[in-house]
């Protein structure tokens, strides 16, 4: 039985180009800051990114948490929105590792400008000070979603209220590279509205690990000293920068061909009963159980060799990636309605 695995976009294998990459990798101990694969990688993505640096670090989590401790001090706050990777997805690491606390502001979608003026406001009233200001683009939680820019509370309003005030911003931004694919806006403008911004190699451009906190020189100089402290600075790791580079060479313009295929997955999956399928926006398709938990469907898909999880108690989640071709969309969809009509009838 073939197996298709959706669970996330980050269960990728390297292609055999990425490989040879890695192998012929010219390194040196990283530690030492003198890795010249890494090396060229940071600066690879800075100047995409439109920043002065960035530093290397083994995961988003990683890059996520030293950005807490970067933007916000024990006792403080960080404003984000209710369902960001940082507040659901990391262990509630940002209190236990950071003294930080999270305060949630909108929904799955982001949250608007007021939100945050309002939260500021309450400083007045002795409420924790808030150090900054957290944006996610795509909106994982959402489906992929990206974050508008512009707007009355799009992600430029909110950063420029957040900077006219003296706080910080910081922008996971793990799908980044979808969101500048699926809208067409160029990466500096998607990254310039944040002091600091994390990018991941192992989401959707199918590295093996590996992402990138960017920012000014001033910035990437303490996350460099943070990195050692945590436990993040490696030693020939030009190896795995090797794959970064590869990937931003040839693999950021193609997750156009996992957007596409999400929306074909999505349309293939229209009209089964007790499943509602959500437009997908980039890569990921989701689809909302009526009257049972998700994973009584997903438990059987993956008997049927479609793996997956949910994305939250009623919702299923298909992440597109690298690794499911056009042939493959067609079999998934398949199997997916022939195990919905069983379970779902």
């Amino acid at each position: 039985m073939a197996t298709f695995d959706l669970r996330s976009d980050t269960v990728t294998q390297p292609t055999p180009a990425m490989r040879a990459a890695m192998a012929d990798a010219a390194v040196g101990d990283d530690c030492y800051g003198d890795d010249p694969s890494v090396r060229a990688l940071e600066h690879a993505v800075a100047q995409r990114l439109g920043k002065d640096d960035a530093v290397f670090l083994p995961s988003g989590t990683m890059s996520n948490q030293m950005a807490v401790r970067l933007h916000a001090r024990p006792g403080q706050t960080i404003a984000c929105h209710a369902t960001a990777h940082v507040r659901i997805h990391e262990d509630a690491s940002a209190a236990a590792l950071g003294g930080v606390q999270l305060m949630p502001l909108g929904g799955r979608r982001g949250y608007d400008l007021a939100a945050l003026r309002d939260l500021v406001r309450e400083e007045t009233c002795g409420w924790p000070p808030v150090a900054a200001a957290w944006l996610e683009n795509t909106l994982g939680d959402a489906g992929g979603v990206p974050w508008p820019l512009g707007g009355d509370d799009g992600l430029a309003a909110i950063s420029g209220w957040a900077h006219e005030h003296e706080r910080t911003v910081h922008l996971d931004g793990a799908r980044l590279w979808n969101a500048h694919v699926a809208t067409g806006t160029p990466l500096p403008a998607l990254a310039a509205v944040a002091d600091t911004v994390s990018v991941s190699l192992s989401k959707g451009l199918g590295a093996p690990a590996g992402s990138l906190l960017a920012g000014d020189a001033a910035w990437v100089e303490r996350a460099r000293a943070l990195r050692h402290g945590m436990g993040g600075s490696m030693r020939q790791s030009g190896i795995l920068a090797a794959a970064g580079l590869h990937a931003l060479e040839h693999h950021v313009e193609r997750l156009a061909d996992d957007h596409r295929r999400a929306r074909a997955l999505a349309e293939a999956l229209e009209g089964l009963p007790r499943l509602s399928v959500r437009a997908p926006a980039t890569n990921m398709v989701i689809a909302e159980v009526e009257g049972a938990p998700a994973e009584s469907l997903c438990a059987p898909l993956r008997d049927a060799g479609v793996l997956c999880y949910p994305n939250r108690y009623r919702e299923v989640r298909w992440v597109l990636h690298l690794g499911i071709d056009d042939e493959a969309v067609h079999r998934i969809a398949a199997t997916i309605r022939d195990v919905a009509a069983d379970v779902l009838g």
